[in-house]
């Protein structure tokens, strides 16, 4: 394709146009029925007479004298695409829109979804073609677009956003490790809180985290919250009872999912994040949960999170909440008047405190915008790697998670890795799960003797309910603080939101806690405090019983 654009700018050169003219984006296959609302665009500058669009069937032109400056978009009905996009293109081509202008027709061109053909001709020579799926991948919903000569370096769908890459230094930034110190973080910065919160997380069903959002409104501060509207197994009571309860607040609860006016913009909202007063973003790895945020004291996930404060990286994070947090597929969270609750949980010996740094350098992960950035973080790695995650899945049975495939790459340049993956019974009782993972890795690392090893984390040992985290820590110096899982969907369909943190106190805090789980899952027991068997064992008697659809649903959040 970069030929193709190479030629497109020659021929216009000789013909003395003032700028290449092509396609740049075009979508055969939208949501609404019918796909009157399909278009595509046209990027150049200069007259458009003479320039014809065609399917090798039906085609049009446009209006003697018709001009274009930047981009130019061409929509099969005005009508229907300013329902889905929210304003009206320059042309269409099948409607009578009154408000819209229409190309003049030869034939029909329709973009047919599976497998059609855009031609451009200037005059009678062609100057640019795209096929798909020869080009492209087909797929519903999916916006083809062209990025520097390359068509669609990383899927798009009606309704996402495309932020670019931003990294933002002189960051002040608080480290902080769950079930350790993660609740005291988030308390404190919602306390501090004045003027607006504005959350965004998968799953809420935390009672005194939403207390504390509670009282944040009853002192004045605004606070709204979206939430995903079909997460795995379904919007849980607790969940319910927990928007219930910061609707009666006045808290206004927001969902995101697939409604009548809109297709939902991703296929999950997966992200966990907060900012406050346009200053402070905390964000991490776990949802607002007991396990994810328990009391001091009391056992929960490990997961990690940061607190940073930075004006501008704030005002980031709190455009990429109001881009996800309008349109059509967002609505109100109907809740319920159920009494909330904290379930028990066992005692906790806390061993990590917060750590705090000021000056980080801090770069935005967003799925799926940014989520390359993970694979150019691993790929940097010059001396070692620590990677602790929920679970990892590769993408097909003979093709390796492209996260982990660049992590057993830099082994095989001399980076020593280690992955710690979770050993929770619903991450390893299937043929495919962390188990055989595991056994892959360390397969893969015998056979090369490559500096790699692998292992089920002890979650006995470290007296933890789960491995939840996400995070990645690079040569001492780098981390990625996250709540992207490695799996085909998470960077790829979701919304997610992480952070790579650059400052070596931070990351080193994130090693510590990494070396303790790592060497509590030797295979010797470890030495953390042992949990109250007892307890334990009528809990689990009592979750299995009658919450196990409630553990299946907790797998992939």
């Amino acid at each position: 394709m970069r030929r193709i654009a190479a030629a497109v700018l020659l021929l216009c050169l000789l013909a003395g146009c003032a700028g290449a003219v092509q396609i740049v984006e075009f979508c055969p296959d939208p949501y609404l029925s019918g796909d009157l609302d399909e278009y595509l665009v046209l990027e150049g500058e200069g007259l458009l007479d003479g320039y014809v669009l065609s399917d090798g069937e039906g085609g049009y032109r446009f209006p003697p004298g018709t001009r274009i400056d930047g981009q130019l978009v061409v929509a099969r009905s005005g009508a229907a695409f300013e329902e889905v996009h929210g304003y009206f293109p320059d042309f269409e081509s099948q409607e009578r829109t009154p408000a819209v202008p229409d190309v003049i027709p030869n034939g029909n061109l329709l973009m047919a979804n599976r497998a059609d053909e855009l031609l451009l001709y200037r005059g009678t020579t062609l100057v640019q073609e795209i096929a798909w799926p020869r080009d492209v991948a087909a797929r519903e919903g999916q916006i083809h677009y062209l990025d520097d000569g390359v068509w669609d370096p990383r899927p798009l769908f009606i309704g996402q956003s495309r932020f670019a890459p931003r990294t933002f230094e002189g960051v002040a930034v608080a480290a902080f490790a769950a079930p350790d110190c993660s609740y005291e973080v988030f308390r404190a910065a919602v306390r501090e809180a004045k003027r607006e919160i504005l959350v965004n997380v998968y799953e809420f069903t935390d009672e005194k985290m939403a207390g504390d959002l509670i009282a944040a409104r009853e002192r004045g501060v605004t606070v709204t919250v979206l939430l995903e509207g079909g997460p795995v197994g379904g919007v849980s009571a607790e969940g319910r009872a927990v928007a219930g309860a910061l609707n009666r607040s006045g808290i206004p609860v927001l969902a995101m999912t697939t409604t009548d006016a809109a297709h939902a913009k991703y296929r999950y909202d997966h992200a966990k994040y907060i900012v406050i007063d346009g200053r402070t973003v905390l964000l991490g790895s776990e949802n607002f949960k007991p396990g994810g945020y328990p009391a001091p004291g009391l056992q929960g996930n490990r997961g990690w999170g940061v607190l940073m404060k930075d004006p501008e990286l704030a005002a980031y994070f709190r455009e990429v909440f109001f881009f996800d947090a309008v349109g059509g597929d967002i609505v109100p969270l109907e809740g319920t008047a159920a009494e909330l609750y904290t379930p028990w949980a066992p005692d906790y010996t806390i061993e990590f405190a917060p750590c705090r740094a000021e000056g980080a350098r801090v770069t935005p992960v967003i799925s799926p915008d940014t989520s390359v950035l993970i694979l150019e973080l691993i790929e940097s790695a010059e001396e070692n790697i620590a990677i602790e995650q929920a679970y990892i899945t590769n993408e097909t049975a003979s093709e390796l998670n492209p996260y982990l495939a660049a992590a057993i790459n830099a082994s095989r340049r001399g980076v020593t890795v280690r992955v710690l993956l979770d050993s929770a019974w619903f991450n390893t009782e299937g043929d495919t799960d962390n188990d055989e993972m595991i056994e892959i890795i360390n397969r893969i690392a015998a056979a090369e003797g490559l500096p790699l090893e692998a292992r089920l984390a002890d979650l006995e040992a470290n007296n933890l309910a789960k491995i939840h985290n996400k995070g990645v820590v690079v040569d001492g110096k780098v981390v990625l603080v996250s709540s992207i899982n490695w799996n085909a969907n998470s960077p790829a369909f979701n919304r997610e939101a992480g952070v790579i943190v650059e400052h070596p106190d931070i990351a080193g805090y994130y090693v510590a806690v990494f070396e303790d789980d790592w060497e509590a899952s030797d295979g010797s027991g470890g030495s953390g405090p042992e949990p109250d068997r007892l307890k334990i064992a009528a809990a689990a008697g009592i979750l299995v019983a009658l919450t196990g659809l409630y553990l299946y649903r907790r797998r992939r959040t």
